[in-house]
Protein backbone atom coordinates (compact mmCIF):
# COMPACT_ATOMS: atom_id res chain seq x y z
CA UNK A 1 0.00 0.00 0.00
CA UNK A 2 2.93 2.24 0.52
CA UNK A 3 4.45 1.14 -2.43
CA UNK A 4 1.45 2.27 -4.58
CA UNK A 5 0.94 5.72 -2.07
CA UNK A 6 4.43 6.73 -3.08
CA UNK A 7 4.51 5.94 -7.18
CA UNK A 8 1.04 8.30 -6.98
CA UNK A 9 2.26 10.62 -5.42
CA UNK A 10 5.64 10.79 -7.73
CA UNK A 11 6.18 12.92 -10.38
CA UNK A 12 5.14 10.82 -13.30
CA UNK A 13 2.34 9.11 -10.81
CA UNK A 14 0.97 12.80 -10.74
CA UNK A 15 0.96 12.94 -14.61
CA UNK A 16 -1.47 10.02 -14.61
CA UNK A 17 -3.48 10.44 -12.24
CA UNK A 18 -4.17 13.90 -13.47
CA UNK A 19 -4.49 12.84 -17.43
CA UNK A 20 -6.77 9.80 -15.88
CA UNK A 21 -8.85 12.01 -14.17
CA UNK A 22 -9.14 14.57 -17.61
CA UNK A 23 -9.71 12.18 -19.87
CA UNK A 24 -12.98 11.19 -17.08
CA UNK A 25 -13.99 14.65 -17.01
CA UNK A 26 -13.44 15.03 -20.83
CA UNK A 27 -16.03 11.82 -21.52
CA UNK A 28 -18.54 13.43 -18.86
CA UNK A 29 -18.33 17.12 -20.82
CA UNK A 30 -18.88 15.89 -24.08
CA UNK A 31 -22.32 13.60 -22.32
CA UNK A 32 -23.37 17.27 -20.77
CA UNK A 33 -23.13 18.50 -24.35
CA UNK A 34 -25.18 16.45 -26.02
CA UNK A 35 -27.88 16.88 -23.22
CA UNK A 36 -28.08 20.34 -23.09
CA UNK A 37 -28.20 20.63 -26.77
CA UNK A 38 -31.61 19.33 -27.12
CA UNK A 39 -32.43 23.03 -25.45
CA UNK A 40 -32.30 23.73 -29.23
CA UNK A 41 -35.52 21.63 -30.16
CA UNK A 42 -37.31 24.36 -29.17
CA UNK A 43 -39.18 21.90 -27.16
CA UNK A 44 -39.32 22.81 -23.25
CA UNK A 45 -40.83 19.33 -22.30
CA UNK A 46 -37.97 17.35 -24.26
CA UNK A 47 -35.40 19.13 -22.05
CA UNK A 48 -37.38 19.02 -18.66
CA UNK A 49 -37.63 14.87 -19.52
CA UNK A 50 -34.38 14.92 -19.30
CA UNK A 51 -33.71 16.73 -16.61
CA UNK A 52 -35.83 14.71 -14.41
CA UNK A 53 -34.86 11.67 -15.81
CA UNK A 54 -31.33 12.33 -14.34
CA UNK A 55 -32.81 13.12 -11.11
CA UNK A 56 -35.16 10.36 -11.08
CA UNK A 57 -31.78 8.07 -11.14
CA UNK A 58 -31.21 8.96 -7.58
CA UNK A 59 -28.51 6.99 -5.94
CA UNK A 60 -26.70 6.59 -8.92
CA UNK A 61 -26.51 10.11 -9.56
CA UNK A 62 -25.58 10.47 -6.68
CA UNK A 63 -22.38 8.03 -7.42
CA UNK A 64 -21.95 9.53 -10.53
CA UNK A 65 -21.89 13.10 -9.00
CA UNK A 66 -19.32 12.22 -5.87
CA UNK A 67 -17.12 10.37 -8.83
CA UNK A 68 -16.74 13.25 -10.54
CA UNK A 69 -16.34 15.09 -8.00
CA UNK A 70 -13.57 13.29 -7.07
CA UNK A 71 -11.81 13.44 -9.78
CA UNK A 72 -12.10 16.95 -10.19
CA UNK A 73 -10.22 17.69 -6.89
CA UNK A 74 -7.44 15.31 -7.70
CA UNK A 75 -6.98 16.72 -11.57
CA UNK A 76 -6.68 19.83 -9.66
CA UNK A 77 -4.76 18.85 -6.88
CA UNK A 78 -2.15 16.63 -9.33
CA UNK A 79 -2.21 20.06 -11.41
CA UNK A 80 -0.86 22.48 -8.66
CA UNK A 81 1.47 20.25 -7.42
CA UNK A 82 2.82 19.67 -11.30
CA UNK A 83 3.06 23.46 -11.83
CA UNK A 84 4.70 24.28 -8.62
CA UNK A 85 7.22 21.50 -8.95
CA UNK A 86 8.01 23.07 -12.38
CA UNK A 87 8.26 26.65 -11.07
CA UNK A 88 10.53 25.23 -8.26
CA UNK A 89 12.71 23.57 -11.14
CA UNK A 90 12.68 26.87 -13.07
CA UNK A 91 11.98 29.72 -11.14
CA UNK A 92 13.17 32.09 -14.05
CA UNK A 93 10.56 32.27 -17.36
CA UNK A 94 11.86 31.76 -20.64
CA UNK A 95 12.06 34.99 -22.14
CA UNK A 96 10.30 34.08 -25.20
CA UNK A 97 7.87 31.24 -25.72
CA UNK A 98 7.76 28.97 -29.07
CA UNK A 99 7.38 25.25 -30.23
CA UNK A 100 10.14 23.40 -29.51
CA UNK A 101 8.75 21.07 -32.68
CA UNK A 102 7.57 17.59 -32.80
CA UNK A 103 7.06 16.12 -30.83
CA UNK A 104 6.54 19.11 -27.92
CA UNK A 105 3.18 20.68 -29.28
CA UNK A 106 4.20 23.46 -27.36
CA UNK A 107 1.11 25.83 -28.25
CA UNK A 108 -0.57 28.87 -26.27
CA UNK A 109 -3.18 26.42 -25.16
CA UNK A 110 0.02 24.24 -23.34
CA UNK A 111 1.39 27.49 -21.65
CA UNK A 112 -1.56 28.42 -20.27
CA UNK A 113 -3.09 25.38 -19.07
CA UNK A 114 -2.74 26.49 -15.22
CA UNK A 115 -4.70 30.03 -15.93
CA UNK A 116 -7.11 28.41 -18.31
CA UNK A 117 -7.71 25.65 -15.87
CA UNK A 118 -8.48 28.30 -12.71
CA UNK A 119 -11.24 29.86 -14.91
CA UNK A 120 -12.77 26.72 -15.60
CA UNK A 121 -13.18 26.02 -12.09
CA UNK A 122 -14.02 29.67 -11.03
CA UNK A 123 -16.61 29.00 -13.85
CA UNK A 124 -18.55 25.59 -12.68
CA UNK A 125 -18.75 26.61 -9.09
CA UNK A 126 -20.82 29.87 -10.72
CA UNK A 127 -22.62 27.58 -13.06
CA UNK A 128 -23.48 24.38 -10.36
CA UNK A 129 -24.90 26.99 -8.32
CA UNK A 130 -26.87 28.81 -10.79
CA UNK A 131 -28.60 25.97 -12.51
CA UNK A 132 -28.46 22.58 -9.88
CA UNK A 133 -29.16 24.36 -6.76
CA UNK A 134 -31.04 27.06 -8.70
CA UNK A 135 -34.25 28.16 -8.28
CA UNK A 136 -36.31 24.38 -7.82
CA UNK A 137 -40.20 23.51 -7.77
CA UNK A 138 -40.66 25.47 -3.97
CA UNK A 139 -39.33 28.36 -6.15
CA UNK A 140 -42.56 28.09 -8.86
CA UNK A 141 -39.94 26.57 -11.50
CA UNK A 142 -42.43 23.66 -11.97
CA UNK A 143 -44.03 21.86 -14.57
CA UNK A 144 -46.09 19.53 -15.87
CA UNK A 145 -44.95 16.72 -18.27
CA UNK A 146 -47.18 13.50 -19.20
CA UNK A 147 -49.05 14.01 -15.89
CA UNK A 148 -45.34 14.16 -13.97
CA UNK A 149 -44.94 17.27 -12.37
CA UNK A 150 -41.21 18.42 -12.25
CA UNK A 151 -38.42 21.24 -12.18
CA UNK A 152 -38.85 23.54 -14.91
CA UNK A 153 -34.86 23.64 -15.90
CA UNK A 154 -35.84 25.01 -19.05
CA UNK A 155 -37.75 28.39 -18.10
CA UNK A 156 -34.61 28.87 -15.94
CA UNK A 157 -32.10 28.46 -18.50
CA UNK A 158 -34.10 30.77 -21.04
CA UNK A 159 -34.43 33.50 -18.61
CA UNK A 160 -30.50 33.20 -16.96
CA UNK A 161 -29.53 33.32 -21.32
CA UNK A 162 -31.79 36.11 -22.14
CA UNK A 163 -29.51 38.25 -20.16
CA UNK A 164 -26.75 39.50 -21.75
CA UNK A 165 -23.74 38.93 -18.97
CA UNK A 166 -24.96 35.88 -18.60
CA UNK A 167 -25.00 34.59 -22.18
CA UNK A 168 -21.78 36.62 -23.29
CA UNK A 169 -20.26 34.84 -20.00
CA UNK A 170 -20.87 31.48 -20.21
CA UNK A 171 -19.91 31.95 -24.22
CA UNK A 172 -16.63 33.42 -23.39
CA UNK A 173 -16.43 30.72 -20.31
CA UNK A 174 -16.66 27.93 -23.75
CA UNK A 175 -14.02 29.26 -25.26
CA UNK A 176 -11.58 29.09 -22.13
CA UNK A 177 -12.70 25.41 -22.29
CA UNK A 178 -12.02 25.22 -25.81
CA UNK A 179 -8.34 26.38 -25.28
CA UNK A 180 -8.18 24.06 -22.30
CA UNK A 181 -9.50 20.69 -23.92
CA UNK A 182 -7.32 21.76 -27.12
CA UNK A 183 -4.73 20.84 -25.47
CA UNK A 184 -5.69 18.57 -22.78
CA UNK A 185 -6.50 15.14 -24.44
CA UNK A 186 -3.47 14.98 -26.60
CA UNK A 187 -1.51 15.57 -23.63
CA UNK A 188 -3.44 13.18 -21.50
CA UNK A 189 -2.16 10.21 -23.87
CA UNK A 190 1.42 11.61 -23.56
CA UNK A 191 1.45 11.29 -20.26
CA UNK A 192 -0.02 8.00 -19.70
CA UNK A 193 2.98 6.97 -21.86
CA UNK A 194 0.85 5.86 -25.26
CA UNK A 195 3.28 7.75 -27.91
CA UNK A 196 3.44 6.21 -31.18
CA UNK A 197 5.44 8.53 -34.43
CA UNK A 198 2.31 7.51 -36.84
CA UNK A 199 -0.71 7.58 -34.36
CA UNK A 200 0.29 10.35 -31.79
CA UNK A 201 -0.49 12.84 -34.74
CA UNK A 202 -3.63 11.40 -35.43
CA UNK A 203 -4.66 11.70 -31.35
CA UNK A 204 -3.49 15.40 -31.29
CA UNK A 205 -5.27 16.32 -34.38
CA UNK A 206 -8.48 14.12 -32.94
CA UNK A 207 -8.30 16.07 -29.87
CA UNK A 208 -8.05 19.48 -31.15
CA UNK A 209 -11.47 19.06 -33.36
CA UNK A 210 -13.09 17.15 -30.07
CA UNK A 211 -12.24 20.31 -28.23
CA UNK A 212 -13.55 22.97 -30.54
CA UNK A 213 -16.97 20.47 -31.15
CA UNK A 214 -17.22 20.33 -27.83
CA UNK A 215 -16.77 24.15 -27.55
CA UNK A 216 -18.88 25.36 -30.17
CA UNK A 217 -21.56 22.77 -28.83
CA UNK A 218 -21.80 24.57 -25.81
CA UNK A 219 -20.97 28.36 -27.09
CA UNK A 220 -23.78 28.10 -29.46
CA UNK A 221 -26.65 27.80 -26.63
CA UNK A 222 -26.67 31.01 -25.28
CA UNK A 223 -26.03 32.60 -28.04
CA UNK A 224 -29.12 30.95 -29.96
CA UNK A 225 -31.27 31.65 -26.90
CA UNK A 226 -30.35 35.08 -26.47
CA UNK A 227 -30.39 36.39 -30.35
CA UNK A 228 -33.57 34.10 -30.99
CA UNK A 229 -35.58 35.52 -27.61
CA UNK A 230 -36.36 31.56 -26.94
CA UNK A 231 -38.65 30.54 -24.48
Amino acid sequence: MASLASAALSTIGRKILMSLTGLVMFGFVIGHMAGNLQLLAGDSDVFNTYGHFLVGLGGLLIVVELALLGSLLVHVWTAINIARGRQAARPVAYGKLRSAGSPSRKTFASSTMIYTGVLILVFLVIHIRSFKYGPAETEGYVTTVDGVEMRDLHRLVMEKFQQPEWAIGYAIAMVVLGIHLSHAFWSAFQSLGLYHHRYTPVIYSAGRLLAFVIAFGFFVIPIWIYFSGAA
